[in-house]
C-alpha cells in the first residue's frame, strides 16, 4: 500500500510545488472497510472520453475521490469548472495549486451544458477549484453554467459546490443562490481548532456564514455542508460542528473518512470505524437535520441525485 501511494506521489509531484520539500508523511494502513475499486467499467470509460472532448474537468479525477469507479459506472460525475489549478494549498486536497492569472474558459458554461444533455443527466453537481486571483472568486461562471443548463436541460436539478469566495465582499454568494440551484453546498471541511494546519487559506466561521448568506439569499434551496473525519479532531468537536450548522440552516451534513492522496499531503491521523459513523449519523438525525450521509466513503457529491430527491421528501414530509 505504501508502494502505491510512493508511486501516485511521484507521478503527481507537480501538482503541489508548495509541498514538494515537505517530509513523507506515513498514514495507518487501510482497513478492509475502506478499499473500493479502480474505474474500469465502459461507462467509466464514455465519461472520461466526453470529459477531454470538451475540455471538462472533474474532481473525481482532481481529487483522487475512491469512490470514481461507482459513480462514473452509472454517469454520474461532479464537474469542476474554472480549470484545474486551485490558487489555494490545503492540506487534504489534491488538487493541483498555482496561480491561473486570472484565466477562464468562457465556452465552459455551454460546453457544461452540452455534456449535461448529451450524458441524460437529471442531477448535476458543479464545483470549482478556488479562484482568489478572480475578482468574485468566479462566481459569475457558476451563475453563467447554472443558467446554461437550465437553458438546455430545463428538468435537470443543479447541485452548486462553492468555494469560500473569502475577501470578494458580499454579493458573490448571493448572486449564485439567486440564480436558484437547487443544492447551495459549502464544505466546512475540518473542525475549526484544525483550520489553521488543514485548511490554511480559509476561516471556519467565514465558511459557515457562506452557508448563512446562501440561505438567507434564496430560502427555498436545500443548503449542505460537510467535514472530514480521521485528521485528529475529537468527538466533541464533531458534534460542535454539527451544531454551528445547524444554526447557519444546513439541511444536509455529510461525514465521510479522510484518505492520504500523496505522502506529501497530512496523514491519516487514524481510521474511523463503521460505528462510530453510525453514532455520528445517529447523532446528526437528532439534531435535526433533513439528510445525513455518514460513512467511511461518503464524500460530498456521492450519491447526489438519490440524496436530492430524499431531501425534497423529507422535508414536504416535515412540512406535512
Amino acid at each position: 500500500m505504501l508502494d502505491d501511494i510512493q508511486a501516485m506521489n511521484d507521478k503527481q509531484s507537480l501538482r503541489h510545488p508548495e509541498k514538494a520539500r515537505k517530509p513523507d508523511q506515513i498514514s495507518p494502513r487501510k482497513p478492509d472497510w475502506i478499499r473500493v475499486k479502480a474505474p474500469t467499467s465502459e461507462e467509466a470509460a464514455e465519461v472520461r472520453r466526453l470529459m477531454r472532448e470538451k475540455n471538462l474537468h472533474t474532481v473525481c479525477e482532481e481529487a483522487a475521490c475512491p469512490n470514481i469507479g461507482e459513480c462514473w459506472k452509472h454517469k454520474h460525475a461532479t464537474f469542476m469548472i474554472l480549470g484545474d489549478t486551485c490558487t489555494r494549498a490545503c492540506a487534504f486536497c489534491n488538487v493541483k495549486t498555482g496561480n491561473p492569472k486570472g484565466a477562464v474558459d468562457l465556452a465552459e458554461p455551454e460546453h457544461l451544458a452540452e455534456s449535461v444533455k448529451a450524458m441524460g443527466l437529471k442531477h448535476v453537481v458543479i464545483t470549482s477549484v478556488d479562484r482568489d486571483d478572480l475578482a468574485d472568486g468566479g462566481a459569475f461562471q457558476f451563475v453563467a453554467c447554472i443558467e446554461a443548463i437550465r437553458a438546455s436541460s430545463p428538468e435537470c436539478t443543479i447541485e452548486v459546490l462553492t468555494p469560500d469566495f473569502r475577501d470578494k465582499g458580499e454579493g458573490t454568494v448571493e448572486r449564485i443562490a439567486i440564480a436558484r440551484p437547487d443544492v447551495f453546498n459549502h464544505n466546512l471541511e475540518t473542525v475549526p481548532r484544525l483550520y489553521p494546519g488543514i485548511r490554511p487559506g480559509a476561516r471556519y466561521f467565514e465558511s459557515l456564514r457562506v452557508l448563512q448568506r446562501a440561505k438567507a439569499a434564496n430560502t427555498s434551496i436545500f443548503t449542505k455542508s460537510g467535514i472530514m473525519v480521521g485528521l485528529g479532531e475529537e468527538r466533541a468537536e464533531v458534534l460542535q460542528v454539527m451544531d454551528d450548522m445547524r444554526s447557519a440552516g444546513v439541511d444536509f451534513i455529510t461525514i465521510g473518512q479522510y484518505l492520504q492522496p500523496t505522502l506529501k499531503h497530512v496523514a491519516v491521523s487514524r481510521f474511523v470505524t463503521p460505528d462510530e459513523f453510525e453514532d455520528y449519523r445517529a447523532q446528526a438525525r437528532a439534531k435535526g437535520f433533513l439528510m445525513v450521509a455518514a460513512t467511511p466513503l461518503t464524500r460530498s457529491s456521492h450519491h447526489a441525485d438519490r440524496d436530492f430527491e430524499a431531501l425534497k421528501a423529507e422535508r414536504q414530509r416535515r412540512q406535512g
